[in-house]
């Protein structure tokens, strides 16, 4: 999908992702989106985003040729590409083969959007629902290596790195203190943040996070304690880098990050925490003190099997910069002060 194939759905129709498809004369009369970008679009007859990523099916008074496809799926073209219509929501007789399109062009960092079995395509690739639980199964994650790797917050620390067959994404674990069995570990899940981990975005805490999590499992590490870091990559909450700064430019129109996340139709939430399980598991790690302010991580990661015997508070101060990001992960997803 990154390279703009058409997939062929066990179950469904063929479709061509609108973002990244590159066929000349490919046209369709159907599309499918989320409905949260449905509702962003204020199409006819769709669901007013009750289930914002369920997937819609819409049909056109015209033919969606690419450009108009392009349009229907980036929300920076709302302004400058006025869309013809009339649009109608039809009847989806295939929705979890649609369910997870949408989640697979998540998975490849594109917008979810496709074309639905367009004219000129070319050969589809074919994919069957089934499969995309596969690609996000963490049970195939094995530890590739480790190494000693000395750091600012402590001298003494152990990288372990870690690789599925599965996925191009190499997760990493930061070790700072010596591994004991009779002391839960203070644990910190940090999921790759570019822009802030990097090149020291002001727009979010990720930099300042990181740094403070790694200095304070080492201080646990000096008390006699020990502690991991799991760095995971999964960049912007899950989205992909790309639509991260998509968001951002919906940001800087006034839109809250929840919001520019809907009306690119993508979820606010969609990290992997079965791998961060995972990962712990094979760290031989299954009781915790978790460093995070968000009670959801706490629950997903009970549900994978790990015991959060601990919530340690990470917070950090605001700038003006991610002062409103702060406030909405606190005011809309129930993100703890202390």
């Amino acid at each position: 999908m990154r390279h703009g194939w058409p997939i062929a759905l066990d179950g469904g129709p063929v479709l061509l992702p609108a973002e990244t498809a590159i066929v000349n004369g490919a046209t369709s009369q159907l599309a499918l989106i989320s409905s949260a970008r449905a509702a962003t679009l204020k199409l006819a007859n769709q669901r007013e985003a009750a289930e914002p990523h369920a997937p819609v099916l819409v049909r056109a008074a015209e033919p969606f040729d690419l450009a108009a496809a392009r349009a229907l799926a980036d929300p920076a073209l709302d302004l400058a590409t006025p869309l013809k219509g009339p649009f109608r929501a039809e009847m989806l007789e295939w929705e979890e083969a649609a369910q997870a399109a949408l989640a697979l062009a998540r998975i490849a960092g594109i917008l979810p959007a496709f074309m639905v079995d367009p004219q000129n395509a070319g050969e589809a690739q074919p994919f069957a629902p089934g499969d995309l639980s596969a690609l996000s199964d963490p049970i195939h994650l094995t530890i590739a290596s480790r190494a000693h790797l000395p750091v600012d917050a402590s001298d003494q620390a152990e990288i372990v790195a870690f690789r599925s067959i599965d996925d191009t994404r190499e997760h990493v674990a930061l070790i700072i203190g010596e591994q004991r069995s009779d002391r839960a570990p203070i644990v910190r899940l940090h999921s790759e943040c570019l822009t802030g981990d990097v090149l020291g975005s002001l727009k979010c805490d990720c930099g300042p996070q990181l740094d403070a999590a790694l200095h304070a499992i080492a201080h646990e590490a000096q008390a006699g304690g020990w502690g991991v870091l799991l760095y995971l990559r999964q960049e912007g909450r899950g989205i992909g880098l790309v639509n991260k700064l998509r968001a951002y430019r919906l940001q800087d129109d006034g839109f809250d990050t929840i919001d520019a996340n809907q009306r690119l139709g993508l979820p606010d939430e969609a990290r992997d925490f079965p791998t961060a399980a995972r990962m712990l598991d094979l760290l031989g790690v299954s009781e915790i003190r978790l460093m995070t302010n968000n009670p959801a991580k706490v629950s997903a990661l009970e549900q994978a099997g790990v015991k959060v015997i601990e919530r340690l508070a990470h917070q950090l101060p605001d700038n003006p910069h991610n002062a409103r990001y702060l406030a909405t992960k606190r005011d809309r997803a129930g993100h703890l002060l202390t």
